[in-house]
């Protein structure tokens, strides 16, 4: 694999570990992503109820766990480690400051536009910042925003497609449909992004997400502009990941048809993994639900069947009796436990070999 650069930083490996809330990667399995010679991401999603013995205060807490997080995986790496901050945190803006003044190589924030994301960099400021959009048309309104508004220009641009797990930035009507694919999605962004590179000499690195689980899908990815990938499902089954090992065995014993769509309490359609806590929600069982802090700006608490934070948050800790494990589409595909080390190995090998087999002739290929 070539690898990739983003705002002057050289990743090795150009594999991005998606931010994964609440709790599954932490500075566990990002700072073994980012040895490996990736960039391993911390999610800031839910860190007040992470690290609420260190105050009773959501905010505060949220910001000491942040930084708790950053510096626990600087001691165990000296790779690059991101911050995914998701717009709709109700302390989007408490945890991008933060971020910023602990020198996190970037910040990668979706879930809603980032369109003011600039405006918390300071003069010394050395955090690279990627959005994530899900169409060309958003990276367009994104870069017109950024470069009128701040003078910058995003360092990276994750397009996100919808075969991703978690919230997905799609109507659900479009996640099944051959136009939004991610396939579709990546030459669309590269498209409008080339516009930017032309006119202001800069460049802006494409990054796929969403589906990507081999390194044959990684290599596709290159073969249609992209830079690098972002990818999520594939680190959960790993020794290093920071979920329970209930969390982690739910993908290990997923079946394809366990993968599912829901709405979530946030007002996104969601990609999550069947059991009897979404099936009762489907019967129209309301969990009981008490909210000291508002995690998410677009959840309405009145109307909403359950807390989505605290059902992550029991998820994270293997109580899933009383939540459920988020997943990318090819959840189901993982067998066994294996370290990060194996699987950024294996990823490596077959790109490799996909790139081998492209290189060959028909004949080639016949013969074999």
């Amino acid at each position: 694999m070539k690898s990739l650069s983003i705002g002057g930083l050289n990743i090795a490996v150009p594999i991005i570990q998606g931010g994964m809330g609440v709790g599954i990667s932490l500075h566990r399995l990002s700072s073994a992503v980012a040895h490996e010679g990736g960039v391993g991401v911390i999610s800031s999603a839910g860190l007040g109820l992470l690290y609420r013995h260190l105050s009773k205060d959501y905010l505060e807490a949220s910001i000491l766990g942040l930084r708790e997080e950053i510096r626990k995986a600087r001691e165990k790496t000296s790779g690059w480690i991101g911050v995914n901050i998701m717009v709709a945190l109700s302390n989007f803006e408490d945890m991008v400051r933060t971020s910023i003044e602990e020198k996190v190589d970037m910040i990668i924030s979706g879930a809603g536009l980032p369109l003011d994301l600039p405006k918390y960099l300071q003069k010394d400021s050395v955090t690279k910042l990627i959005p994530i959009v899900s169409s060309g048309r958003a990276a367009k309104i994104l870069c017109d925003k950024w470069k009128n508004g701040f003078n910058y220009l995003p360092d990276a641009i994750v397009v996100e497609g919808p075969k991703a797990g978690g919230h997905l930035g799609f109507k659900a009507n479009q996640i099944q449909d051959e136009k939004f694919q991610l396939e579709e999605l990546i030459p669309e962004v590269v498209n409008e992004v080339a516009a930017f590179e032309k006119e202001y000499n800069q460049e802006i690195p494409v990054i796929a997400a969403g589906g990507i689980y081999t390194g044959e899908d990684i290599y596709n990815m290159i073969q249609l502009g992209a830079k690098g990938v972002q990818m999520g499902t594939q680190f959960v089954t790993t020794e290093e990941c920071d979920a329970s090992d209930e969390f982690k065995q739910t993908y290990i014993t997923a079946k394809e048809e366990d993968v599912e769509i829901i709405v979530s309490p946030v007002g996104m359609p969601g990609r999550a993994i069947r059991n009897e806590f979404l099936d009762a929600v489907k019967r129209g069982d309301k969990k009981p639900i008490n909210c000291p802090v508002k995690c998410i700006k677009t959840c309405n608490v009145e109307t909403t069947p359950y807390c989505i934070i605290n059902a992550l948050m029991n998820a994270y800790k293997g109580k899933l009796q009383a939540g459920y494990a988020f997943a990318g589409s090819n959840a189901y595909r993982a067998t066994h436990i294996r370290t990060v080390h194996e699987v950024m190995t294996q990823l490596q090998e077959e790109y490799q070999r996909a790139e081998a087999m492209h290189a060959m002739t028909t004949e080639e290929i016949c013969v074999l």
